[in-house]
């Protein structure tokens, strides 16, 4: 009896805390002082500064600054860092496949990619006669008496194939990886 008249007083909204808010506590000055930023027309003069009116405009902007562009001719240096990255060859390459597979592809309207000899969550490269894409393999199919060994999405199949819509199925190339 005493827990539940000790839980009715804690609860009661009048009891506890103060009964008005609490009064805003003013603003400090300090929160509007002036801020002066570093740029380029603060610097102290350096050799390699450039005398060029259009260099000279990217220190700073003013109300009667007008804007000037370089030239074709004319570079603008500035005391940056430059970063060198490393020279990469064009192009790239697929990490070479656990196993390919060739056979006839088909088509369904389910949204899924189905292989019976792979696990889903294999990733695989289907190639046909009008291109490549990478998918992952989420459903199982088509039954080994068919005599296809993927069954794909309508677009996905379509995508690939280069046949007509009418076509059922297609010759195409698994990469398995």
């Amino acid at each position: 009896m005493a827990l539940t008249a000790a839980l009715a007083l804690g609860s009661l909204p009048g009891l506890v805390g103060a009964r008005e808010p609490s009064p805003e506590p003013p603003i400090d000055a300090a929160a509007f002082r002036q801020v002066i930023l570093a740029t380029l027309g603060n610097r102290p003069f350096e050799a390699n500064a450039s005398f060029d009116a259009a260099a000279a405009s990217a220190a700073g902007l003013g109300p009667a600054t007008t804007f000037v562009e370089l030239g074709p001719r004319q570079v603008q240096t500035a005391d940056r860092v430059t970063v060198r990255l490393p020279k990469q060859a064009a192009g790239w390459a697929w990490k070479p496949p656990k196993s390919t597979m060739t056979g006839y592809a088909s088509f369904y309207d389910y949204g899924t990619t189905a292989m019976r000899d792979v696990p889903r969550g294999t990733t695989i490269v289907i190639c046909g006669k009008a291109g490549c894409i990478q998918r992952i393999v989420n459903d199982y199919g088509p039954a080994k008496w068919t005599g296809r060994i993927i069954d794909m999405y309508r677009p996905d199949f379509f995508l690939i194939c280069g046949c007509s819509k009418g076509s059922g199925t297609t010759w195409v190339t698994v990469k398995i990886y």
